[in-house]
């Protein structure tokens, strides 16, 4: 898929907080287009053996970031297809430096949309005690930084899967010819 003499790099990148549909219009783009895709918390899973949550517990949230720092960047300079970022990877100053380069779709989601798909949160670190406070607290700590990395946004607030991919296909049409 990455013409000769060419770097790889991703067709695009997704941002957005837990709950926004990342990993699943990722997978969808990847199959629409005959593309691959990566999502970056499963790649610190596989590398880790362990969940996210277990690394947060037993290792504490920076040790997870600077791992998905390392991810983010390996992801960025290696993958050609469809990527998905963790929630919280734009957090990083270098991750956004990274994340210019290409192009970035921030899929924006509200604080019901949000509550309503990650549930209980049982296993997101980041959730623990009042699960809509907690939302709340994220979205609006994070918006603004989806915001600044992103060349796009799409607002996945009561749109399903495909309609999200069909309005992110939208917005790409002519920008990678």
């Amino acid at each position: 898929m990455t013409p000769a003499g060419h770097e790889p790099r991703p067709r695009v990148v997704l941002v957005g907080p837990m709950g926004a549909g990342k990993t699943t219009v990722a997978a969808l783009l990847a199959q629409r287009w005959g593309a691959t895709v990566r999502d970056t918390d499963s790649d610190i899973v596989a590398a880790q053996g362990r969940e996210i949550s277990d690394i947060f517990v037993d290792d504490g949230e920076a040790a997870f970031r600077a791992l998905e720092r390392e991810a983010v960047a390996r992801a960025l300079a290696e993958h050609d297809g469809v990527l998905s970022l963790g929630g919280g990877a734009v957090l990083d100053a270098g991750t956004r430096d990274l994340l210019a380069a290409h192009t970035v779709v921030f899929l924006q989601v509200g604080l019901s949309d949000a509550v309503k798909r990650v549930g209980l949160g049982t296993s997101r670190p980041l959730l623990m005690g009042n699960v809509r406070a907690r939302v709340k607290a994220l979205l609006d700590e994070r918006t603004p930084v989806y915001a600044s990395v992103a060349t796009h946004t799409v607002d996945t607030d009561g749109r399903t899967p495909d309609e999200v991919a069909d309005a992110i296909e939208a917005l790409l049409q002519g920008v990678d010819a």
